[in-house]
């Protein structure tokens, strides 16, 4: 084998191993909202206090001096996309707290054809029959897991839904503007929580919460989103769309381990449904693509 290959394999593996990474560091996040015993706002006030702090000193690693040239580069977009990232996140926290953890990530992983759907309807991008019998048969599997839901589950799983919109719109406006750097726009996304989550939070809380919180914000979120950000460069986005199927089969088993979750047989048989969709449609689009 030559250098040249021995290169790619290795940079190919890197990839691999970083997004690996940072779908098992997402996977936690319902497990870490479960050990913490703080409402949902006082959660995201100091969720968004720990990613903010190791985001920015990840920017000001990254880029030193130039710190503040990305930010100017957000432009409308790029403060959009942070907007819609951050409603993702107060969605997301407050699901969690409404519904079972299966439950939101089975939202979460058919928001990449959401995101398909909504670049067809706004963006004219075209999509392909096999993509489209997808998203019918995911929006079908979320009704069947609603349609006999209590009404605490059924505003959850309505913010879920919320969440996954909010994400897929994040999806779009990044496509619209690929020149908009994603980090930065995050960095604003989180910005956001913060101010939108203070008058409602908790500010004092205990040692040991406070641990939890700089583990949910530091690592949970801060440095997955590196990981994850440094990784999807390095693998075709094919491979990486199959690769974050991990975050969406984890995160309930994490909970189911810990506390016993039981998320019912309705969320067990349309989350089978939505993953094995989207699995398909990686599988099928890789295929085209080669």
């Amino acid at each position: 084998m030559n250098p040249a290959d021995l290169t790619a394999r290795a940079t190919y593996r890197r990839g691999v191993l970083l997004v690996a990474g940072a779908m098992l560091a997402w996977s936690t996040a319902g497990l870490l909202a479960r050990l913490i015993d703080t409402d949902p706002w006082t959660t995201l006030f100091w969720r968004s206090v720990y990613a903010t702090l190791s985001l920015g000193c990840y920017l000001a690693w990254r880029d030193g001096r130039t710190f503040f040239a990305g930010f100017r580069r957000l432009g409308l977009t790029g403060w959009a996309m942070g907007g819609c990232f951050g409603a993702s996140m107060v969605f997301f926290i407050n699901a969690l707290a409404h519904t079972s953890v299966a439950a939101v990530l089975v939202f979460q992983a058919a928001a990449p054809l959401f995101a398909a759907a909504l670049a067809w309807i706004l963006l004219r991008e075209r999509v392909s029959a096999a993509k489209l019998a997808a998203i019918a048969v995911c929006l079908a599997a979320m009704l069947f897991i609603v349609a006999d839901a209590d009404p605490g589950h059924l505003t959850g799983n309505l913010l879920s839904f919320g969440m996954a919109l909010t994400y897929s719109a994040s999806v779009v406006l990044a496509r619209l503007r690929t020149d908009v750097p994603t980090t930065e726009a995050t960095f604003v996304g989180v910005v956001m929580v913060i101010l939108v989550s203070a008058p409602f939070a908790i500010l004092t809380v205990s040692p040991h919460e406070m641990v939890l919180f700089a583990g949910f914000g530091i690592v949970q979120m801060g440095l997955a989103l590196v990981m994850f950000t440094t990784g999807v460069r390095l693998i075709p986005a094919t491979d990486a769309g199959l690769i974050s199927i991990l975050e969406a089969v984890l995160a309930p088993v994490w909970v189911w381990f810990a506390f016993g979750e039981n998320p019912g047989w309705r969320t067990l048989i349309g989350g089978a449904v939505v993953l094995a969709a989207v699995l398909l449609t990686a599988w099928h689009e890789a295929r085209r693509t080669a």
